[in-house]
């Protein structure tokens, strides 16, 4: 099965939403990409790990040219509880000037817009350049055997991207207001604290480890980390849970458990955070003489492309097409950014996301037709 005709990033929107891709389901996403891409003279190569599907595709027409990169993914988080949607998430629908469904804001439609933006760049102009798409089904995931797995295996086959745009939605309240330039780093912490289990209506016998966690972390909430710098907000660290798996009213647990997540900015590293969280830990120790376990997990590193030649070429580009200048940002969550940081200069931008993760997630069909126009013409001015 082939596609002669220049593809449509709406009806392309439309029909990897229809595909079920909950993280990590491939579903038919990779495969749908694929055939447009090899159609249009990508060379495809399928990049699945541990479970984990993920596709490279590259335009070589510029020979030893610049590379421009793409990346995006195709996995989305579950719909959740389906009747309460008004219409089914996997439709693809589109109705009033909407296109429906889970993914249709993160990320398939991003997706969508800059396959179609490349093809229809190579297809205009074969010799301009090389273009490099990377596309995985772990963004939504553990994040380990995806973007990860691409840039694995692009290493061990000596190939490279000059500059990336990841096409996350990036956009606050219309289409082009925001350019993600870095993005904060992100660090959990959970503690456990190891009491004495007893009956609540003799406290004395027993050793209770909730108050010393609730100590812990109100501690750890009020203490501020930073100020801020010129590119980034201040630091911040959020108590996401307390927890003693206790079903039982009048037994005090034998432990209680705390997490705490921490986004961070650079003036922070990861060691100087665990050192910090390991004092705080210690600190309760000490008042309350119990021992508190600690473990952290690190999702990403804060990371920061300066403003320059590649913000300013996105910049350029909205402005042509949507006659307004972003901001450019570094708030909001994690992305694959965080691992592309570490082979080229990356930024990110793509759509409004109002309404991503949410019930009933939708697009504007024309957001996304314009989308695929900035695209098109960010490549224009990057190989001219």
């Amino acid at each position: 099965m082939t596609y002669q005709e220049s593809v449509n990033p709406v009806s392309l929107t439309a029909e990897l939403i229809r595909c079920p891709s909950v993280t990590p389901a491939e579903a038919g996403t990779l495969e749908l990409l694929q055939i447009r891409l090899e159609d249009a003279g990508f060379d495809c190569e399928r990049i699945d790990r541990n479970g984990v599907s993920n596709l490279y595709a590259k335009w070589n027409g510029g020979g030893h040219g610049p590379i421009f990169g793409f990346n995006g993914h195709t996995d989305v988080v579950p719909p959740g509880d389906v009747s309460a949607w008004s219409f089914d998430p996997f439709s693809g629908d589109i109705a009033d000037g909407w296109i429906l469904g889970r993914g249709a804001v993160d990320m398939k439609s991003g997706v969508a817009a800059f396959v179609c933006a490349a093809i229809d760049f190579v297809r205009t102009h074969p010799k301009a350049g090389s273009i490099a798409i990377t596309v995985t089904g772990d963004e939504e995931g553990q994040a380990t055997d995806g973007t990860v797995a691409i840039l694995d295996w692009m290493r061990a086959q000596g190939e490279t991207m000059d500059v990336c745009l990841v096409g996350e939605p990036t956009s606050q309240n219309e289409l082009g207001d925001e350019v993600k330039i870095g993005r904060r780093g992100s660090l959990t912490a959970y503690f456990t604290a190891y009491g004495k289990q007893g009956h609540s209506a003799y406290p004395h016998k027993a050793k209770n480890p909730v108050p010393v966690i609730a100590w812990l972390v109100d501690r750890l909430s009020h203490t501020p980390l930073d100020q801020g710098t010129e590119n980034f907000a201040p630091s911040t660290l959020v108590v996401t849970g307390i927890d003693t798996n206790n079903q039982a009213s009048n037994v005090i647990p034998l432990t209680c458990r705390a997490m705490a997540n921490i986004r961070y900015n650079d003036l922070h590293d990861t060691t100087r955070l665990i050192d910090w969280l390991w004092q705080q830990k210690e600190a309760a120790e000490t008042t309350f003489g119990m021992r508190i376990d600690m473990e952290q997990q690190l999702s990403g590193d804060c990371f920061l492309t300066p403003p320059g030649p590649l913000s300013d070429l996105v910049v350029s580009a909205i402005e042509a097409k949507c006659q307004q200048q972003p901001m450019l940002s570094t708030s909001g969550g994690t992305s694959d950014a965080r691992f592309i940081k570490d082979i080229c200069p990356v930024v990110e931008f793509g759509l409004c996301n109002t309404t991503m993760h949410e019930i009933d997630e939708r697009v504007r069909v024309q957001d996304i037709e314009r989308l695929r126009d900035i695209y098109y013409e960010i490549l224009d001015r990057y190989f001219s």
